[in-house]
């Protein structure tokens, strides 16, 4: 038995086939081991085989996150949009060795989804071809915002048919169909599907492994329109330059650095040597950042301190009108961008005097750097936005399953349960275009999630203090807008599910702050006292009680004094100590003495009104605990009836 068990051992180290470890059974069956031998023998053969098994799948796993890399890669190259959509089609094909694969976007005139591109197919499902949005499996995976699949499609009753891809579905020979959808900013917009022609049932790894190739898709595909508009946007300054300089000489000048720079770009020059050529050319130190204000290039001498504060509110200006900005002593500030999302920053620094013609220079420099943080950044530029999309998901509630928040977590290096706050911010003038650079830029620099709803910016941030965090956020953001923000905040909470919570708590905080305090306050509920535990989602008394009477209950407690009960006494004598002094059988110099001795544990405000309303509110409520105890333990000492 012992030699069968290491040769069963050495058939997992040469990663034998299965039958090799049938066959162990079979000679040993042969030569005559029976009983409680050849059980041990088959019970070891099964673990064997499930050993292996679990080799085979990590191996397709690995194999499969090699595949999704090599696609990632892949999808980093700079597409048209069509040209991309074919190579996302050909990859989801092969990523699991399927027949065929298609990606429809939905078209909101026709309404109904139709086929940009497809890989495999035989002739049934062309480009253009109309997915009505009423049935089959991609509408499953849309309401379920997640992918959805079946083994055996036609014969699969599990959801709500559509006659014309059924017609589709047979025309191909098609059997197992996965819809996976793709998500932007809230929003599916469209789906991907891969098929097979013969019955396959997905595991969970190929599922996980689709959705996240569906996520680099949305994110490829929404780079892949920002690039075209970025060429749109560089061609349209070039012609506009050229309009505008009244010297040709001066054009062709400007023309020339700008092909100089872009073909150092394209011959792998670099970030670097991108920003050392463009300095010389600019005549003065250049800073390039990333959109989280980290040093991506600064060559040559370094830049003098800079007033950050006056490089974000330039830089706020810079990509809203899309033209570099004075940020003072000598420094400009430009936006790298791309579309409306704000890839970076490009500060000069010169001693000299800037003309228009290096403004124009250092607009053009800007979009070239662009195109490499596109071209170079790959998945750190798309995790921006699939960690949007992901924090929409949040905001929305419990839309998606914890293993999918879990999942998606792990993969944009988040980790949710670590205590987190909600901050609501509402600048006046509502928001524009540089509020929602900001919310971005500081979203990044203090590795949370950012959101804009309507009028108000969202922030999810780390910490525990929500009130600090909230009013050092409206801070910068009042001082790059200069006005006045309002900002309510609730937290913290370790669970993602608690994320919606917190902020419909963050909105019913931020109304009454601005209803009781007027524009550019700041508060979390904690900080409204009882006001905070009515807006609370879960109040919490105990709480309130403590940072409002706490200290005076421990003095009790630990000195068996009695400056509760004074207290309530002093209240309900309308703050007459003489005539609390009546109600509790002592002199007027105690009741004073100890008056003193609670402004000493309290502060000089406690006898304020605003103050005094919260104390009071804190002894009622101490006081109904107390009788609520009381007869609860009452309650539980009581004989039950017919006991004996």
């Amino acid at each position: 038995m012992v030699d069968h068990a290491y040769e069963m051992l050495e058939l997992l180290n040469r990663e034998a086939p299965a039958a090799a470890f049938e066959e162990v059974v079979r000679k040993a069956r042969e030569s005559g081991m029976s009983g409680a031998a050849l059980a041990q023998l088959t019970k070891a053969r099964d673990q064997s085989l499930g050993v292996r098994a679990l080799f085979v799948r990590r191996q397709q796993r690995e194999a499969g996150l090699a595949a999704l890399v090599d696609t990632a890669r892949d999808l980093t190259l700079p597409y048209d949009v069509d040209a991309l959509l074919k190579v996302i089609t050909r990859r989801a094909r092969l990523l699991l060795g399927l027949d065929m694969a298609w990606v429809a976007l939905d078209d909101a005139e026709s309404g109904c989804s139709l086929v940009r591109s497809a890989d495999g197919h035989a002739s049934a499902l062309t480009i253009g071809f109309a997915v009505p949005l009423d049935g089959g499996v991609g509408k499953r995976a849309v309401d379920g915002a997640s992918p959805f699949w079946s083994a055996d499609y036609m014969n699969d009753q599990s959801f709500r048919h559509s006659k014309v891809i059924d017609e589709v579905v047979q025309a191909e020979g098609l059997r197992a169909v996965m819809a996976i959808p793709l998500r932007h900013e809230g929003t599916t917009w469209g789906s991907l599907y891969v098929a097979d022609r013969n019955i396959r049932h997905f595991t969970p790894d190929e599922t996980s492994l689709m959705s996240s190739l569906a996520d680099l898709a949305t994110v490829a595909i929404e780079k892949a329109r920002l690039l075209e508009q970025t060429r749109y946007e560089v061609v349209e300054l070039e012609q506009g330059t050229s309009r505008a300089l009244d010297s040709s000489t001066t054009a062709r000048r400007l023309r020339e650095t700008h092909g100089r720079l872009l073909d150092l770009v394209l011959s792998g020059g670099g970030l670097g040597n991108l920003a050392a050529e463009a300095a010389k050319d600019l005549a003065g130190t250049l800073l390039v950042r990333d959109s989280a204000g980290r040093t991506l290039a600064c060559p040559g001498a370094g830049l003098p301190e800079l007033d950050e504060t006056r490089i974000r509110t330039a830089l706020l200006d810079a990509h809203t009108d899309r033209l570099p900005r004075n940020a003072g002593d000598g420094v400009w500030v430009a936006s790298i961008a791309a579309g409306d999302e704000m890839l970076g920053t490009l500060v000069l620094a010169t001693d000299t005097p800037v003309t228009d013609h290096r403004l124009q220079l250092l607009a053009l420099t800007a979009q070239v750097t662009a195109v490499v943080l596109l071209m170079n950044q790959g998945m750190a530029a798309a995790e921006g936005h699939i960690r949007d999309e992901f924090f929409h998901d949040l905001l929305r509630g419990p839309s998606l399953s914890p293993t999918l928040i879990a999942e998606q977590s792990r993969r944009l290096g988040l980790n949710l349960d670590e205590p987190h706050v909600i901050v609501i911010a509402r600048p006046e003038g509502g928001v524009q275009g540089r509020v929602a650079a900001w919310a971005a830029s500081y979203a990044n620099r203090h590795h949370g999630l950012k959101s804009v709803d309507g009028d108000l910016v969202v922030l999810l941030l780390p910490g525990t203090a929500a009130g600090d965090i909230a009013r050092t956020a409206a801070k910068e953001l009042s001082e790059v807008l200069g006005k006045p923000v309002t900002a309510g905040s609730a937290g913290p909470t370790d669970s993602p599910a608690g994320i919606v919570h917190l902020y419909q708590e963050a909105r019913r905080c931020l109304d009454a702050v601005a209803a009781l305090t007027g524009p550019g306050s700041s508060a979390s509920p904690e900080e409204l006292g009882f006001l905070g535990v009515l807006l609370s989602e879960k109040p919490n008394i105990a709480g309130f009680i403590n940072d409002t009477i706490g200290p005076v209950l421990d003095y009790d407690d630990q000195q068996y004094t009695e400056l509760i009960r004074t207290m309530e006494a002093y209240f309900a004598s309308a703050n007459s100590p003489s005539r609390a002094a009546e109600s509790l059988h002592v002199h007027p110099n105690t009741v004073s003495r100890r008056l003193e001795r609670i402004t000493e544990i309290l502060g000089e405000d406690w006898q304020k009104p605003t103050q005094a309303l919260q104390v009071q509110l804190a002894l009622q409520l101490q006081r109904t605990r107390q009788a609520l105890n009381q007869e609860r333990r009452r309650q539980n000492r009581q004989p039950i009836s017919g006991s004996a």
